[in-house]
C-alpha cells in the first residue's frame, strides 16, 4: 500500500513510537546489519549504494536488519513507546528492503513501568502473523483495545525492516489529574492532536503539539509560500476540555519564513461528532485576537486571551504563511 493510499488511522493518530515523542528501540535479540534505531528515525528511508557501513561495506541498509537465521524461531525487537497508548494501527514499511525482507510479522504489547519488560511480562497480541512483500508500506489495523507503553515486533523468521510506525492516541487518566493546576491541553503527550491544516509542505501540524523545542525549521511546522489571498491554519483538538488561560508560539529557527501574525479560535464540542469541522472551524470565536509575531522568538500570550469558559478544539490561525516551531494552549480542566 503506497502513501497515497492511507487508511484513516495514518493521518488521524499520531505515531506513538516516534523518538521525538521520547520512543526508544530499547531491546532487540539480533541487529547484525542495521540497528534497531533506524527503525523509528522520523525520515523516509533511503538507499545509498556504495555508503560504508560497519558490518556490510558498500551497502547501507536504512532499517533494522538482522542476519540470516540457521535455527529455529525468529527474530524480534522491542520498542518502549514515547507515551503509553492506544495502538489503532500501524505501517511495516520495508522500502529498499527486496531480498532481505521478512516473510511475515506479527505485534504484541504489554503495559510495564520498566525500559526494558521482565522477563515474565504478560503480552497481548495486537497484530496477527500477517504476510509482508518488499520494499512496500504494509498498513495494518490493530487488533486490541488496551492501552500499551511497549510493543514487540516479531519478524519471521528473519531479515529487514525500514520503518515501524505505531499510530495511536495518548491513553491519560484524568481522573488523577490536579483539577486545580494549569496542563497543557494542546500536547500529543496529554491526547492533544492536529485533526487538519491548510498546508503541510514541509512539516507535520503534529510537531507543534511536540514537547520540547527542535533544533532546526524541520522539527517544526513550516507552509509553502502562499501566492493566493488568505492565510494557513491548524485545527487541533485538545486532550481534555478546559479553561484556556496561555497560549505559546514559538517561531524559534524560524527567521526569514516565520508568520507575520497569528490568531487562535476556539469552540466546545466535548462529545459532538461535528462533520465538516474545518468549514465550521472558519466561525469560531474568537480566543487570541490576531497578534504580531516576531522571527525566532517565543511568545506568550496570557492578557490578550478572551475569557470563553471550557473549550475542546482550537484553530490555529498564522498570516499569511510561514513556520512555527511549537504551539502551546495551556489552562485547568474544565
Amino acid at each position: 500500500m503506497t502513501k497515497s493510499t492511507q487508511p484513516d488511522f495514518a493521518s488521524s493518530y499520531i505515531n506513538l513510537a516516534s523518538p521525538q515523542l521520547g520512543a526508544e528501540a530499547v531491546f532487540a535479540n539480533d541487529e547484525f546489519f542495521a540497528s534497531k534505531e533506524r527503525m523509528l528515525s522520523p525520515a523516509s528511508p533511503v538507499f545509498v549504494f556504495g555508503k560504508k557501513d560497519d558490518t556490510r561495506p558498500g551497502l547501507y541498509m536504512d532499517g533494522w536488519e538482522t542476519r540470516r537465521r540457521r535455527t529455529e524461531g525468529h527474530d524480534y525487537c522491542i520498542v518502549k513507546l514515547g507515551i503509553p497508548g492506544i495502538i489503532h494501527g500501524f505501517d511495516i514499511d520495508t522500502s529498499h528492503f527486496t531480498g532481505n525482507f521478512p516473510p511475515a510479522a506479527s505485534i504484541e504489547g504489554c503495559f510495564s513501568a520498566q525500559k526494558i519488560p521482565a522477563d515474565d511480562t504478560q503480552w497481548a497480541e495486537i497484530l496477527p502473523a500477517t504476510e509482508l512483500s518488499g520494499n512496500s508500506h504494509h498498513f495494518l489495523p490493530a487488533s486490541h483495545p488496551g492501552a500499551f507503553t511497549h510493543i514487540r515486533l516479531n519478524i519471521y523468521p528473519d531479515g529487514g525492516v525500514a520503518r515501524l510506525r505505531v499510530y495511536g492516541e495518548a491513553a491519560v487518566d484524568w481522573e488523577k489529574a490536579n483539577q486545580s493546576a494549569a496542563h497543557e491541553l494542546s500536547a500529543l503527550r496529554l491526547g492533544g492532536r492536529a485533526l487538519a491544516a491548510s498546508d503541510q509542505h514541509y512539516g507535520s501540524p503534529n510537531n507543534l503539539l511536540l514537547p520540547g523545542s527542535g533544533d532546526s525549521p524541520i522539527d517544526g511546522w513550516e507552509t509553502r509560500r502562499r501566492r493566493s489571498p488568505g492565510n494557513e491554519w491548524v485545527v487541533i483538538e485538545l486532550g481534555h476540555r478546559g479553561r484556556i488561560s496561555e497560549i505559546e508560539v514559538d517561531t524559534a529557527h524560524f527567521r526569514g519564513n516565520y508568520p507575520d501574525r497569528c490568531s487562535v479560535l476556539a469552540a466546545d464540542l466535548s462529545g459532538v461528532d461535528v462533520p465538516g469541522i474545518v468549514t465550521q472551524s472558519m466561525f469560531w470565536r474568537v480566543l487570541l485576537p490576531e497578534q504580531k509575531l516576531e522571527m525566532h522568538k517565543r511568545h506568550v500570550f496570557e492578557r490578550e486571551i478572551l475569557d470563553l469558559g471550557g473549550v475542546s478544539h482550537l484553530r490555529f490561525n498564522v498570516f499569511p504563511d510561514g513556520g512555527v516551531m511549537r504551539f502551546r494552549a495551556s489552562g485547568k480542566l474544565a
